[in-house]
């Protein structure tokens, strides 16, 4: 069978599986329903996003259990993030999850030995951390899988040159992609379904597994920049809420993508799109501009900074200004 005859028949079977957990998600009312962070105003399907779960397993049943302890950290962490999204479980019981789960990829990425044994704890440590960034990041229609397509496609062109990793696990999870967007990459009020953590963090660490192959190969750290869009809102997002003295474990709506989306009134779908341009930008950038890898890396992530730091210096007021009117109520 030709190869893209594969590939039209997994992405049928994505579409039919994603549609037989609507039925199921309506029948046990597993829905997303609007508070203080949301980005929605209505009542909208949750879990869609266990989706990439299933597109994991259908890539092995066709290509080969090539990564057994990855598929099964994955099925962990994303049963945990779905049983996360339908009844709230302690941070400790998801975190426990998450660094089970990377464990057991790591001894997919073959760094469970002696000789790797000081880089474990760090990496374990900046994995979960992405994973979660991803996670935080879900907030708007069309994101999630948006953002992760524009780390793919790099991923995918990449994997022409340097190979390292099936290239069919790559097309699977773009196609994943685009499947669950089909749904969810939506004007606002549109979405027939919300990826939930089962989603979000379910495609980030389907992502950190080609990821991680290529640096572990390469030994070039600087294509972390493939995340670096993600990387800067989360992060300068979180060290402006400590500065705020907030708890950082209660929800908010303080990222630059919730603020157009909410006090700016974009349309969701712009957004994401500026988000998926973006990075797509640097990451071709990195690939075709770049010689000094670590150069390009730094201007990088200073210019992002600082186009953070500017967008909410002028516009952070407005989200302020929300604070103060649901206060009064």
């Amino acid at each position: 069978m030709p190869i893209y005859c594969t590939y039209i028949i997994i992405a049928a079977l994505l579409l039919v599986l994603e549609l037989v957990y609507f039925r199921i998600a309506d029948r046990f009312n597993i829905v997303d329903r609007p508070n203080e962070r949301s980005s929605h105003n209505s009542i909208v399907i949750r879990g869609g996003g266990i989706i990439f779960l299933l597109a994991a397993w259908i890539w092995s049943a066709f290509f080969g259990f090539n990564y057994p302890w990855f598929l099964a950290g994955l099925t962990i962490v994303c049963g945990i993030s779905l049983w996360d999204d339908i009844h709230s479980l302690p941070d400790s019981v998801r975190l426990i999850a998450q660094f089970t789960a990377m464990f057991m990829m790591f001894a997919d990425l073959g760094m469970i030995n002696w000789e790797n044994w000081w880089m474990i704890a760090p990496a374990l440590i900046v994995c979960v951390g992405i994973i979660n960034a991803y996670n935080f990041m879900d907030g708007i229609n069309g994101i999630t899988s948006g953002y992760s397509l524009t780390v793919l496609l790099p991923l995918i062109i990449l994997n022409h040159s340097i190979h390292f990793i099936e290239m069919s696990y790559l097309i699977v999870a773009a196609i994943a992609c685009v499947v669950f967007s089909y749904f969810n990459f939506r004007p606002k009020g549109k979405a027939k379904c919300f990826a939930g953590d089962v989603g979000s963090i379910g495609i980030a660490f389907i992502v950190l597994l080609p990821l991680g192959k290529l640096i572990l190969q390469t030994g070039d750290l600087t294509y972390i920049l493939l995340l670096v869009v993600y990387g800067v809102d989360t992060i300068l997002t979180i060290c402006h809420r400590i500065m705020l003295h907030e708890n950082l474990g209660q929800a908010h709506r303080k990222h630059a993508f919730q603020i157009m989306a909410n006090e700016l009134k974009i349309p969701h779908e712009v957004v994401s799109l500026g988000y998926m341009i973006l990075q797509l930008i640097i990451s071709l950038g990195l690939i075709y501009l770049s010689r000094m890898h670590w150069v390009y890396f730094l201007v990088a992530v200073i210019i992002l900074c600082i186009a953070y730091l500017l967008f909410m210096k002028r516009y952070y007021h407005l989200h302020a200004q929300y604070l103060q009117s649901i206060e009064k109520k």
